[in-house]
């Protein structure tokens, strides 16, 4: 296929209906993907969602709007078919709530009847969403969007498509690796994390491998945790996004605990806290969290907070 016609070929838009069996909050669900407002690979324009994948295929540009319970998905590029078949799992298609008993605790109770149209998300994208969890160890979340928006809008290339402007694609593994240290340097990325990125981008085909072992569990957290400076919070975070995860809290977080604490006993804990407090709810722990997220109870922003450090200058 000559250039002008791959050109028009990314131009044509595939389109599929989702209709969910479920209630499903479009927003509330995808809110875990983007990584802040201005993420090159996401952008929210009123209640449709744009996104942009890298697949086997190449690129593709996603485009997603619910209305009246059905999801309206299009999408453009090499990779349009795969990105539309993954729509009912990334909108929940496969996260099963039943077994999840909250009756017993009135205030997450009262959170799950206003938000039945919660769902767990499942994009079966490994790497993407570990090197984004990468670039998120140990630092201020301003930190880590500056560095995935920094590095994607320099090595993603424009998405197929209507995509807005500004948009970029998530990097194959092998762009990752042949980033030089100069310009992690320049995202202020210091080399810990930097090593870990590429070790990860060196065994990307192994990650999504692990797709095929379910919604995550303890045999893919160990095989995550098996690639040298992925712990225990950068495996749920990955699982979380890619795998669907019903199970895994971020322990580590610098922030979490002191949310989970707030909202169940009115008082901040620490991670042994905040994993006693989820353990009646042991294979949803996950779903508790999405929970208290989504109901906009934050940490009191007093007391010592992280320091923003600059990586860039040494």
């Amino acid at each position: 296929m000559d250039a002008a016609s791959q050109v028009s070929a990314d131009a044509v838009p595939r389109r599929i209906v989702y209709v969910p069996r479920h209630p499903l909050n479009l927003r509330q669900t995808l809110s875990p993907l983007a990584r802040g407002s201005m993420d090159p690979t996401h952008r929210w324009e009123g209640a449709a969602l744009w996104r942009t994948v890298n697949t086997v295929l190449g690129a593709a540009t996603l485009h997603l709007v619910e209305r009246a319970g059905e999801i309206h998905a299009t999408a453009w590029g090499p990779g349009a078919e795969i990105v539309l078949d993954g729509v009912p799992e990334l909108c929940g298609h496969g996260d099963d709530w039943d077994g999840f008993d909250v009756s017993g605790n009135g205030f997450l109770a009262e959170l799950l009847r206003k938000a039945p149209g919660l769902r767990l998300l499942r994009t079966n994208s490994v790497f993407e969403a570990m090197l984004a969890a990468i670039l998120e160890q140990k630092v201020t979340g301003i930190e880590a969007r500056r560095a995935w928006r920094y590095l994607i809008t320099k090595y993603g290339a424009v998405p197929p498509g209507p995509a807005p402007q500004g948009m970029r694609v998530f990097p194959d593994a092998g762009v990752w690796r042949r980033i030089p240290s100069w310009e992690w340097h320049r995202a202020g990325v210091g080399p810990q994390r930097s090593e870990t990125a590429v070790r990860a981008s060196s065994v990307a085909a192994s990650l999504e491998r692990t797709l095929s072992l379910g919604r995550g569990g303890a045999e893919v957290a160990q095989k995550l945790r098996s690639l040298p400076g992925v712990g225990v919070w950068t495996a749920a975070e990955t699982t979380q996004r890619s795998h669907g995860d019903p199970d895994s809290p971020s322990v580590g977080d610098y922030h979490l605990p002191a949310i989970v604490g707030i909202a169940l006993i009115g008082k901040p804990v620490d991670d042994d806290g905040m994993l006693e407090l989820l353990a009646p709810y042991a294979g949803h722990r996950q779903r508790v969290m999405r929970l208290i997220e989504v109901s906009g109870v934050r940490k009191p922003m007093r007391g010592p907070r992280m320091t923003i450090q600059d990586h860039r200058r040494h």
